[in-house]
């Protein structure tokens, strides 16, 4: 049964996925969990959170810049994503210290799905949210519009 985004909450829920989320860069499998937990939020596609333990040793490396603050969540870092002979500058984030309702997040991180290889969600693969800031994933099951495409 397909799911609106536009019946999802605001404030945004964090409910856990038993869905097989990978991601793969430069022909590497850089993710793959089986225990992730994923973002809904009005007019986003989901963004599915990884565990870190989840995530291939390497593959990750604090990025340089600024972080970014979200509203319900908090304080984001960014992280490079490294697989393969690839390499993407703030690739994925995370909430080393997730606001109140969000403590699921913690020791998770999610990855832009657009720059990588492929990102799939059950062997699906996986539409970009358009818009780089965002982030969500579009499968299938998931219907706009989406907040960030050309109106």
């Amino acid at each position: 049964m397909p799911e609106s985004v536009w019946d999802y909450p605001r404030p945004p829920r964090v409910e856990p996925s038993r869905k097989r989320v990978r991601i793969v860069l430069g022909g590497q499998v850089v993710a793959d969990s089986t225990s992730a937990h994923r973002v809904l939020e009005t007019s986003h596609p989901p963004v599915y959170y990884v565990p870190l333990s989840d995530v291939a040793p390497g593959s990750l490396e604090p990025a340089r810049g600024p972080g970014t603050v979200c509203e319900w969540k908090g304080s984001a870092s960014y992280y490079d994503v490294t697989g393969g002979d690839r390499r993407v500058e703030r690739g994925a984030w995370t909430y080393h210290d997730p606001a109140p309702g969000f403590e699921a997040l913690r020791d998770e991180v999610a990855f832009y799905p657009g720059p990588m290889d492929e990102c799939t969600v059950d062997g699906e693969v996986v539409e970009p949210q358009q818009s780089g800031f965002y982030g969500g994933w579009i499968t299938r099951d998931v219907v706009g519009p989406f907040k960030g495409e050309p109106t």
